[in-house]
């Protein structure tokens, strides 16, 4: 979400930009506007190549609700199939996911 810092001139932080979103401001939604855009096209290319049955996201943004509903929607776009069955999918265990499941992985 840099693209906001660099546009608005304004250091803000994502929780701060979802806010101000949620508050009607206009910049704020054109970040989060292209945030979606951006990691739909992205996940887009991982469903192309792999084929995956669900994505899960972690990390701090992957608190964004908006995702979750929006991305599948958007992604639909760019992905080669007719068909996409593939769902996106909250963690189960907070923004440290990915670090659970890499240590998991270790063993």
């Amino acid at each position: 979400m840099a693209d906001h810092k660099s546009h608005n001139k304004v250091s803000l932080t994502p929780p701060a930009i979802i806010s101000a979103a949620s508050k009607g401001n206009t910049n704020a939604k054109a970040t989060i506007n292209r945030y979606h855009d951006r990691l739909a096209r992205a996940l887009s290319g991982v469903i192309n190549i792999i084929d995956p049955d669900i994505i899960v996201l972690g990390g701090g943004l992957s608190n964004i609700e908006s995702l979750y509903y929006t991305i599948p929607r958007l992604w639909q776009k760019w992905i080669f199939s007719d068909e996409c069955v593939t769902k996106l999918l909250k963690n189960h265990h907070g923004d440290s996911s990915g670090v659970r499941g890499a240590a998991w992985m270790w063993r």
